[in-house]
């Protein structure tokens, strides 16, 4: 099973448009999406707008493979599930969100083993196959635990006050780039 999330703040129609065509075209895998603010409907996913903690946990741990949008709470959520991610950033000219912080933060998480990201439809379909091809591996590759050095880190990364550059890594925190 596939899992989406776009979040509940804003909609997101072009990452679901682009799961929805590449979903019928692989009928044989369900996918789930939670689609947020959304008001279109999509004939080829299981759409719920929202969902609670429990229900979102439960989605994301029997996901094979995890598409979302670059917010950092399903990032988390994945790495700790060690669910292999697709992220599709919002673009502030597509007018998806207010700034491109989302494209800031997809070009820091594209470092991560687990982390594809994809610019459009096209991206995420070959994404997609090629996650599907891999052997199911899933562990966990952030501990439920975090270091308070890294949650620092990542705190500091999501509450920047002024807008910053993606650059090469800012700081190393136990091995992990912030």
């Amino acid at each position: 099973m596939i899992f989406a999330t776009v979040g509940t703040q804003l909609p997101f129609d072009r990452l679901l448009s682009a799961l929805d065509m590449w979903a019928s075209f692989h009928t044989e895998v369900p996918v789930v999406a939670q689609t947020g603010a959304s008001t279109r409907r999509f004939r080829h996913l299981t759409c719920q707008p929202h969902l609670d903690q429990p229900g979102f946990a439960a989605r994301m741990a029997e996901a094979r493979v995890i598409v979302a949008h670059a917010g950092m709470g399903t990032i988390l959520q994945a790495a700790e599930a060690g669910k292999p991610l697709i992220l599709m950033p919002r673009r502030a000219d597509l007018g998806e969100h207010r700034n491109d912080h989302q494209l800031a933060t997809a070009a820091e998480m594209a470092l991560l083993s687990n982390v594809t990201v994809v610019e459009d439809a096209t991206g995420l379909a070959i994404a997609l196959s090629r996650a599907l091809q891999k052997r199911d591996t899933s562990r966990p590759v952030v501990s439920k635990t975090a270091q308070p050095q890294l949650i620092g880190a990542v705190q500091d990364f999501i509450w920047a006050k002024a807008a910053r550059p993606v650059v090469a890594a800012q700081h190393v925190v136990g091995g992990i780039r912030a």
